[in-house]
């Protein structure tokens, strides 16, 4: 089954690209290679022997998806209540474009495995050493990402927060995700960073998005919106109940506390930052 949502993106299977016709048969004798259902919850099964003892039938069968093997005694009326799955031979005229796109979407889905930097050479940039340390050795294989990453100018952080977020996203390791910056820098992030160099999509909310759907933040995964923007009270109220699984927040300097004795002076973008890391 095959849906294209991005061709740099997922893909999922929704409909057939195999044309193969299925017939299923109630009250059979079973033999050996015949394909069952309901005689293991959740799994089709393959029979493999058939053996009476007394007014019982000993039943093997194989797992199709665990290869388990398993065994049953079953009298006559139980084996009359299995279902057996008899399919055609392939007839083979399906879009074979869509089942290579299909294979593809499979070797992508499980390439991390296979290349454990999969995210850079799947990517439109120049990474340098100090880069690829940062992500694969230290930020990757943290049981929780919670980091500062702090590095001179230029030394591309940027490309560090994009490579994270990419091989998360292949990885399945997260879904929604939000990047905070700077007012004068969300299109910049969204066009000439994630979109251009990285292939993510991530959808740009400023007031006008906002206000023609208040919703905007719920209902998109990938979201880009400036640090002055999401500290405003109804903006932050629309957005603080809602869970992450990733938040970054580009010039995280700029967030200030400042501390008096035993007081804690919290500006308004540390303050708002400081409540959407509860829920992420």
């Amino acid at each position: 089954y095959l849906k294209i949502f991005d061709t740099r993106g997922a893909v999922k299977f929704c409909r057939p690209y195999f044309s193969e016709i299925f017939e299923i048969e109630k009250n059979m004798d079973l033999q050996p290679k015949d394909s069952i259902k309901k005689f293991e919850p959740n799994e089709l099964v393959e029979i493999d022997s058939v053996r009476q003892i007394g007014n019982k039938f000993l039943i093997t069968a194989i797992g199709c998806s665990s290869k388990r093997k398993i065994q049953k005694p079953l009298s006559e009326q139980e084996i009359s209540n299995l279902v057996r799955i008899s399919g055609a031979e392939f007839s083979y005229d399906g879009d074979g474009d869509l089942f290579l796109l299909g294979v593809e979407a499979k070797r992508i889905s499980i390439a991390y495995q296979f290349d454990p930097m999969f995210a850079v050479n799947s990517s439109v940039v120049d990474e340098l050493p100090h880069q690829i340390e940062a992500v694969y050795k230290y930020l990757l294989p943290l049981p929780r990402i919670r980091f500062l990453l702090a590095d001179d100018t230029g030394a591309g952080k940027t490309i560090m927060a994009g490579l994270l977020l990419k091989e998360l996203f292949f990885r399945g390791t997260i879904t929604r995700a939000l990047v905070i910056t700077p007012g004068g820098l969300t299109k910049q992030w969204a066009e000439d960073e994630l979109q251009e160099k990285f292939g993510l999509s991530f959808r740009l909310i400023d007031r006008a998005v906002f206000r023609s759907n208040p919703n905007e933040f719920a209902v998109s995964d990938h979201c880009i919106t400036s640090i002055d923007f999401i500290r405003q009270p109804d903006v932050l109220a629309a957005v603080e109940p809602l869970h992450w699984d990733i938040v970054i927040v580009d010039e995280a300097h700029k967030l200030s506390a400042y501390e008096y004795g035993v007081k804690i002076d919290k500006r308004e973008r540390y303050k708002a930052v400081e409540k959407l890391s509860s829920k992420t």
